[in-house]
């Protein structure tokens, strides 16, 4: 299974990556919390000493909730920043972080996927979403270096969910009304167990 860090070809990774291991489990912030409903600040000064240790807990947090991205905002930062890990239909890893990301899609081109999202800013929630099948990614690394990551499918999918989620928009914030209505309510109901199977995941990874 390749693994792709940053876009670049790389070393297979274990599952807990040093990051997860060393970070530190935050609380995900919920639909309805003001920081997730409004654009995040950009970020001006890099460097690992300054957001390293985010970057960890960010991806402990995200592996403990199953997660393939989150964002800064969801973890109560008022910050552009995102981080990812995840394994796409090919069966290829992509692991990395993106500060300040903009996103470019193609649709005109490539189209659309159809394709169920969640989030775990909503638990327990999923809903059917199109999205552009093909996205590029223009961001930042911890040092402030600019790259960019094309994508296709999965991937995509979720470099534009946490872009968007920067810019204060949730995916259900792009569902009909009925729609939107159905997946507040199905995270209503199902809030609970997704959260103390977390809790669970939290203390297998404390071991």
């Amino acid at each position: 299974m390749p693994t792709y860090i940053q876009g670049r070809l790389a070393r297979r990774l274990p599952e807990l990556t040093d990051e997860v291991r060393r970070g530190t489990p935050r609380r995900i912030t919920e639909y309805g919390e003001e920081i997730l409903h409004r654009p995040c600040q950009p970020v001006t000064e890099f460097g690992a000493e300054l957001w390293g240790s985010l970057i960890d807990d960010m991806f402990t947090t995200m592996w403990i909730a199953e997660g393939c991205g989150l964002a800064a905002n969801q973890v109560d930062v008022d910050a552009a920043l995102f981080v990812y890990d995840l394994t796409d239909e090919y069966g290829d890893r992509h692991v990395g972080h993106a500060f300040n990301p903009r996103i470019e899609t193609m649709t005109a081109l490539f189209g659309t996927q159809p394709g169920t999202e969640g989030c775990l800013s909503l638990p327990g929630a999923n809903a059917p979403l199109p999205r552009p099948a093909r996205a590029t990614l223009h961001a930042q690394d911890v040092e402030g270096r600019p790259f960019t990551l094309d994508s296709t499918r999965y991937l995509s999918r979720c470099l534009i969910h946490e872009t968007q989620h920067l810019g204060g928009t949730v995916y259900v914030d792009h569902l009909a009304p009925a729609a939107h209505t159905t997946a507040l309510n199905e995270s209503a109901t199902n809030r609970n167990g997704v959260l103390s199977h977390r809790a669970a995941r939290q203390l297998l990874l404390s071991k």
